[in-house]
This record gives C-alpha cells, sequence and structure tokens, in this order.
C-alpha cells in the first residue's frame, strides 16, 4: 500500500495540468449545449442510452446465470431410490452456501465446507452414528475428494473467463492493492465533482448501476462455484455410499455377472460375449400363458407348453434377440400358486430381474393370488433402497375368451372401442389395473392362442422397448453391486499379498 504523502506532488501537479484541457471540454460542452438549447435532448439520450446499457447488462447476467445453471451438476439418474434424500440434502447445503460465510480466498474454510457436505451425506446414510463422516475409508475419502477438485477444475477452465491466466499470486495482489486504490479512485472522484458536478453526478449513478450489475455478476458467479463445490463433494459421497465409486479408474460399466454368465450358456450353449444381457423375468399364476407369452416373443416354440397344472420346474432362461433390443434373457417361471412354487426362489429372481412380465388371465376373475403375490414383491423390492425396482408391465392372456366368445376379428380400437368384444377388452384391462394395483399404460392386451397371436408384435414389445432405459438403469445397479464384490476381494488378496512379502523379507531387513 502507497501512502498518498509519498507521492512526487510535481508530478501529480503535471498530470493535472495535462489533463486539465480534455477535463474542461466537459463544462464546455455543457455550456455550449445549453446555450443551443440542446442540454435536455442531450440528458434525455444519455439516460436513454443508459438505461440501454443497464438493460444489456441485467439481460447479459441472466444469460449467464442460465448458462451457470445448464451446467450445474445434478443427480444421477443410475442412483438407487435411497439417494434421493442425500441428495436433497445437498441442494439444501448448496442453496445455503454464500460468500459471505465461505470467503473463496480461504482455503481452511472451503474445507470445512466440503467437511461439512460429506458429513452431512454421511449422516443421512448412518443417521445412528455419533460421527458418521469416520465410517468413510481413507483411499474413498481422498477419492472423493480428488474426483470433486478435477470435475470442478475442468468446469472453471471451461466456464470462467481468464481462469487460465490469473494465478493465485495476482489475486493475492489485487486484494493487498483494494485499499490503495479504492482511495485513489476516491480522490479522482472528489476533483471530478469540483470540476463538473452536473456530469460527476450523472457519472456516479451511472458508475453504481454498473458497479452494482458487475458486483452482481461476480457475487452470482461466486455462488456458483461454492455451491458447485458443494455439489460436487456431496456428489462423489453419494456415489460412494450408493455403490456406484469404486477405487479403480475405469468407468463403471454393466459387465456381465456369473449367474447371467451361467444362464446365457444355458440358453445359448455357446456365447462369447461380455455385456450383461437385460433379465426379462415372466411371472404369474399356472396356465396364465407364461411360457405360451415366450413362445410368442420368439414367433417359434421355445418353452414347453401344456395343459397340466404346470410344466416349469424351475428357472428357465432364454436367449431373446430383437431389433432394437440391446442383449437379453427371459426368464420363464413355475406359477406363484403352482406345486413347484419355491417363494425363495422367486423372490431370487425378481432381486435379479431387470425387468417383470406379470402374465395374468383376462379370463379368470379371482385375481387375489395375483394381487398377493405382487404386493409381497413389491414391498420386498421397494424396501430394499440401495436397488432400482424393475419396471413391471401386466401381460393380460386370453383376451379371446372374452365375450362375445365366438367372435374374434382383430384389430381392435380400445381407445375408441366399436365393438362389443372391443369394449369388454377395455373393461377387463380396466378392472385388471385396479385389480393389481398397476397403472392401466403398463397393462397390455394379448392372444397367445395358436393361430390367433395378437397385440405381441406391436403393443407389447412397443412396451418392452419404450421401458429398456429404464430396465437398463436397474441392470447397471446390479452389475454395480457384483463388481464392488469382485473389487474388495482383489483389494484382500493383493492386500495380503503385499503384507506377505513384507513380511518374508522382514529378517533380512533386520539383520542389515
Amino acid at each position: 500500500m502507497i501512502p498518498f504523502n509519498r507521492l512526487n506532488r510535481l508530478r501529480l501537479i503535471a498530470l493535472l495540468l495535462w489533463a486539465l484541457p480534455v477535463a474542461a471540454l466537459l463544462p464546455l460542452g455543457a455550456f455550449w449545449l445549453w446555450q443551443t438549447g440542446t442540454l435536455y435532448v442531450w440528458l434525455a439520450a444519455m439516460l436513454l442510452c443508459s438505461a440501454a446499457g443497464y438493460g444489456l447488462q441485467y439481460w447479459l447476467l441472466r444469460k449467464n446465470r442460465r448458462l451457470l445453471a445448464d451446467v450445474d451438476t445434478a443427480p444421477d439418474p443410475c442412483w438407487p431410490p435411497r439417494a434421493d434424500g442425500a441428495w436433497a440434502a445437498v441442494e439444501r447445503l448448496a442453496e445455503d452456501a454464500n460468500p459471505e460465510d465461505w470467503p473463496l480466498h480461504d482455503g481452511g474454510r472451503l474445507w470445512a465446507l466440503g467437511r461439512n457436505t460429506l458429513d452431512t451425506v454421511a449422516r443421512y446414510y448412518h443417521p445412528t452414528e455419533e460421527q458418521p463422516l469416520l465410517e468413510l475409508t481413507v483411499p474413498h475419502t481422498l477419492l472423493i475428494i480428488e474426483r470433486a477438485s478435477r470435475d470442478l477444475r475442468i468446469m472453471v477452465t471451461a466456464h470462467i473467463p481468464l481462469s487460465h491466466r490469473l494465478t493465485i499470486g495476482d489475486l493475492a495482489r489485487a486484494w493487498r492493492w483494494k485499499d490503495a486504490a479504492e482511495r485513489l479512485v476516491n480522490l479522482y472522484r472528489a476533483g471530478r465533482l469540483v470540476v463538473n458536478p452536473l456530469d460527476a453526478l450523472l457519472s456516479e449513478a451511472w458508475g453504481h448501476l454498473r458497479g452494482q450489475a458487475y458486483g452482481q455478476a461476480w457475487g452470482e458467479t461466486q455462488r456458483w462455484l461454492l455451491r458447485e463445490y458443494v455439489r460436487k463433494v456431496g456428489y462423489y459421497a453419494i456415489e460412494l455410499y450408493s455403490g456406484r465409486l469404486t477405487l479403480s479408474d475405469e468407468a463403471p460399466e454393466a459387465t456381465r455377472t456369473p449367474a447371467s454368465q451361467q444362464d446365457m450358456t444355458q440358453a445359448a450353449k455357446s456365447d462369447s460375449g461380455t455385456d450383461e444381457p437385460l433379465r426379462i423375468t415372466v411371472m404369474g399364476r399356472a396356465n396364465a400363458g407364461k411360457s405360451s407369452l415366450i413362445n410368442a416373443l420368439f414367433g417359434k416354440l421355445t418353452a414347453a407348453t401344456d395343459v397340466l397344472p404346470d410344466t416349469t420346474p424351475g428357472l428357465q432362461p432364454y436367449r431373446l434377440a430383437r431389433e432394437g433390443l440391446t442383449a437379453a434373457l427371459i426368464l420363464d417361471t413355475p406359477g406363484c400358486d403352482a406345486d413347484a412354487f419355491n417363494e425363495k426362489t422367486l423372490w431370487k429372481a425378481a432381486m435379479a430381474s431387470d425387468l417383470i412380465l406379470w402374465v395374468c388371465a383376462a379370463h379368470r376373475p379371482d385375481r387375489q393370488p395375483d394381487r398377493s403375490c405382487l404386493d409381497g414383491l413389491r414391498a420386498g423390492l421397494s424396501a430394499n433402497l440401495e436397488h432400482r425396482s424393475p419396471p413391471l408391465l401386466v401381460v393380460v392372456s386370453h383376451i379371446d375368451q372374452l365375450r362375445p366368445h365366438r367372435e374374434w376379428q382383430p384389430p381392435y380400437d380400445l381407445l375408441h372401442p366399436q365393438s362389443a368384444k372391443a369394449t369388454h377388452i377395455r373393461a377387463a384391462i380396466e378392472v385388471i389395473a385396479d385389480d393389481l394395483a398397476v397403472p392401466v399404460a403398463s397393462v397390455i392386451p394379448v392372444c397367445l392362442a395358436e393361430g390367433r397371436v395378437y397385440n405381441i408384435d406391436d403393443a407389447l414389445w412397443a412396451a418392452i422397448l419404450a421401458r429398456q432405459d429404464e430396465a437398463g438403469k436397474v441392470r447397471f445397479l446390479r452389475c454395480l453391486e457384483q463388481r464392488k464384490r469382485d473389487e474388495n476381494w482383489t483389494l484382500l488378496r493383493q492386500q495380503l499379498t503385499n503384507a506377505g512379502r513384507w513380511l518374508l523379507k522382514l529378517p533380512e531387513r533386520t539383520l542389515r
């Protein structure tokens, strides 16, 4: 900081003498405008230009705010349901982060803000622990800081002008010269007020508006940086607790699990793929048409069908290929009311499913067993907050047996039914949707009788493909859980091996 009394007064006088003719133009120009009667016109024009400039700056500020909002960190759609509450807590913490409380130039305060974010997420996942932050492992804590810093560096470099040129030293020096610069500026403003009061007042007003706009823009940038910092730290903390953050640098992907490898080998006999297939499980009561549905999806006889109470002794995998569908396995199951039914096996199949097709016969009025089994599956799936519940489609079979029994002239317009058959099919769909507590849009009527296959290639396949993305998210979390288990065993073997080598060399090191 340079005191004013150390300035060379002669140099200052020389500078003022040099600037005096230029400064004299301002009062002389105002006097000439007053003489010609155009002073008020000039004032009005200046006010209009100032208002237009302020409006343009305000528009640019809003535009920049929208641009910053577009690059805000958002929750990952592949997170399990439990992560929703944790992200809401992170968002509340980010909204409360202000530059006045957490200055960007104070590294200690920023570290405290990051620790508060980690503690917020940890407390959500470990509400009964006195110090939930201590539940994090050291490698994972370092990984969260590393990933958050990397992403924030990329975003600052891409969206903050001159961020790649300004150094920490530049900012520190500018902060030290702040008081001296403000003192000199105040001296200039006082002198300008003496020389030309009218112009000085107008300039002060315009400068205030401009400074307010720039100050608001800088404040918005600071707030955005703080909120992004909180969101990034919270994002990777949730990634860790939801099982998605692994210690390896490889990007998480849906790699094939041992169970799917076994099923694919059984279904396709020879399979060299490595991607995890979508697991589509067909469930329902005995003789509802589960195996017939699989045959209709394949367009050929694949699953055994019979009039016996049940012909499916256990889970039977089949390799399903269709244009627009990723690699998929479709699994046939015994009826939930059959003698071969095993509740534990069916529950495991539902937990390992990415999409469930529940087959319900349209001509059966007793749907309580379907509802009871579905309620049990839904309650168990929704209680597991670390997984996503697979999407559910209810396939209504035997619609050809609805009244009038002898009429069968598809296609039927169910939105605007024109015949008694279409009216009864639509009514059956609405009743089944209500009985099974599913949306009407998730109920697909089909006919699976030989020679009468209807609504498979259009409505059912369209519904399956429409839910492929949602099923893919379920598959991703399922594969990630397997990957975490594999990583734990790999790291444990590596650590034990390295520890054993160190112990073997310990006597040699001791002798040395």
